[in-house]
């Protein structure tokens, strides 16, 4: 991960773009020496993120059953 500054992130920011996307590279934005921003590749963890979270905690029966309930409330408007 590298730091970037506001300035130089606007100059080169396709060059950027291009190296989260094809060498899943990650950049830090600074301005006046704080980070204000972070790029990185959108797909990079989230998944594997999402399914370490839903691991670590059991599932909870009422709430499926609750889903249930609910999905008989909700009235579904069909468009074509």
């Amino acid at each position: 991960m590298s730091d970037v500054s506001a300035t130089e992130a606007a100059r080169r920011f396709s060059d950027l773009l291009d190296a989260v996307e094809h060498d899943g590279a990650s950049f830090t934005i600074v301005r006046h020496g704080k980070a204000v921003a972070y790029i990185e590749p959108i797909s990079r963890g989230r998944g594997q993120d999402a399914k370490s979270l839903l691991r670590r905690h059991q599932p909870d029966p009422a709430w499926a059953e609750e889903l249930d309930e609910v999905r008989t409330l909700v009235e579904l408007d069909h468009r074509s």
